[in-house]
């Protein structure tokens, strides 16, 4: 076994000592003549793309992530798919890693392959916590949701960019969310500024929330203001997804939700959500900072 790929076990291993040693020999030999030693490669990749960065994000390793970034690892590298270490951060749900990641420049809009940014995942799997025999901190997927969200409309603004972050398929960290049934991640998104009326082809997170059967996230983007009344592309009302696809014992709730909206809309908008917000305003308590 190479030295990069001991590097890459210990990492995978939670080997503080074994890592801290490659990582002293890395800083050794740069203080060498050029070709006196052979450098071990700190941005090594495994046959997944992954390097030691990306293990030690997915593994939610603060003193690892610190470490290997000392060593000059690459903050951006990309696996196979197009991940880098902050999706997988950010799917852990650690707040610790993913500010340290920040803080090295890693790119809060960088999109894997399949067009997603850290704020997706993020949205996507809000509730995911690892079970690991390595001592790690607890997951905070809220906080992590917060922490993105606040850079991402950092950049957005500076950059002149939609706040409204979206994979080729215009699906946005709401629809992802909804259905899944993140409730409090829904809350900051729609607290933000998100567009709550937002489509993709099978329509908005309305439609979403109620082809899941999540009774709560429909009662709760209703509050927001949702138009219930959108049709998507197969010409499908939320009630009518409802009414042709849901069976579970929420539809029944669900259908009564959505019928007492049907028609005008007369949804309530959140506490902060109400036309004129401003995203950046200090009701949220938006910072350009990580």
């Amino acid at each position: 076994m190479g030295r990069e790929q001991e590097l890459i076990q210990a990492v995978k291993n939670g080997d503080i000592p074994s890592v801290q040693k490659l990582v002293a020999k890395i800083k050794a030999s740069k203080s060498k003549l050029l070709g006196s030693a052979k450098r071990l490669n700190v941005n090594y990749q495994d046959a997944d793309g992954f390097s030691a960065l990306h293990h030690a994000a997915l593994g939610g390793s603060l003193d690892l992530i610190s470490l290997l970034l000392e060593a000059q690892a690459t903050v951006d590298i990309k696996d196979s798919n197009g991940m880098r270490p902050l999706h997988y951060a950010a799917w852990q749900g650690r707040v610790e890693p993913v500010r340290v990641l920040l803080r090295a420049s890693a790119s809060v809009n960088m999109a894997s392959l399949d067009g997603q940014i850290p704020l997706h995942l993020s949205a996507q799997y809000g509730h995911y916590e690892v079970v690991s025999e390595s001592p790690a901190p607890p997951a905070h997927p809220l906080q992590v949701a917060q922490l993105l969200l606040n850079s991402h409309l950092c950049v957005a603004l500076l950059e002149g960019q939609s706040k409204d972050a979206t994979d080729p398929n215009y699906t946005t960290p709401l629809h992802l969310a909804a259905k899944n049934g993140h409730k409090e991640i829904i809350r900051q998104l729609l607290k933000a500024g998100i567009e709550i009326n937002k489509q993709t082809k099978t329509g908005t997170a309305l439609h979403e929330a109620a082809l899941y059967g999540k009774t709560e996230v429909v009662r709760l983007l209703l509050e927001g203001g949702v138009d219930v009344n959108i049709r998507n592309t197969y010409n499908q009302t939320a009630l009518d997804i409802v009414n042709q696809f849901t069976t579970s014992h929420a539809s029944k709730d669900i259908k009564q939700l959505l019928r007492g909206e049907v028609g005008p809309v007369h949804g309530r908008p959140l506490p902060g959500t109400e036309r004129g917000f401003s995203p950046l305003g200090p009701a949220w308590g938006f910072q350009c900072s990580s």
